[in-house]
């Protein structure tokens, strides 16, 4: 199996996370599929990493789907299990991926000509992430891991998402939320984290 993805893509940074904590044998490919010369589009018609090469010409794509394959690969995903787990490691995940989007939106706004940026659109995406920030806050119980007593998804995708805000729309969101700014730090301390940090930028304690 290969994955093709930007180094940069906090979506293709999910499966190589997951890769990296399940031990999967799969190789990581870097293409920026904003390139003119991009092979991405012949592998995913949406031109959007990651994609994931089962078999050559045999593509999945689409973060939520690269990411559960790869979960149930061995037909041993990570846990918890139970429904109740199940949901909240899921009720996680959505808001982790809500973030990059957010982020990912500001940042694109950003880059507009300056007489094009919408002032109100940056303050939109801000706000989703502030919200977001809030809830996640509210949400963490302060244990070692997001769900339950082990690494889970919910874990993968959250720790992307705020090194993410790190990364693209860096502010002072841990002196705000100093419990979750911890679990953060100890959770992107773990191999599969430093081993995809994109390379330029300093993981934040």
């Amino acid at each position: 199996m290969k994955l093709y993805g930007s180094p940069f893509s906090p979506y293709a940074r999910k499966a190589r996370v997951l890769i990296i904590e399940k031990n999967i044998q799969c190789e990581f490919v870097a293409e920026d599929p904003w390139t003119a010369d991009t092979a991405i589009p012949a592998m995913n018609p949406l031109g959007k990493v990651p994609v994931l090469e089962l078999a050559p010409g045999n593509y999945l794509f689409e973060s939520p789907q690269v990411v559960h394959y790869l979960d149930h690969l061995d037909g041993k995903p990570l846990p918890p299990q139970d429904a109740a787990g199940y949901w909240e490691a899921q009720r996680w995940q959505a808001l982790g991926n809500g973030i990059i989007d957010a982020v990912i939106a500001r940042i694109l706004e950003s880059r507009r000509p300056a007489d094009k940026q919408m002032p109100e659109k940056m303050q939109r995406e801000e706000a989703r992430i502030a919200r977001a920030l809030k809830l996640a806050a509210e949400m963490y119980d302060g244990g070692e891991f997001l769900v339950g007593k082990k690494f889970s998804l919910a874990d993968a995708v959250m720790g992307v998402a705020l090194q993410y805000i790190d990364i693209r729309y860096p502010h002072d969101w841990r002196g705000r939320y100093p419990a979750l700014a911890k679990w953060c730090a100890r959770i992107t301390a773990r191999k599969s984290f430093m081993a995809t940090m994109p390379d330029g930028f300093a993981r934040v304690e």
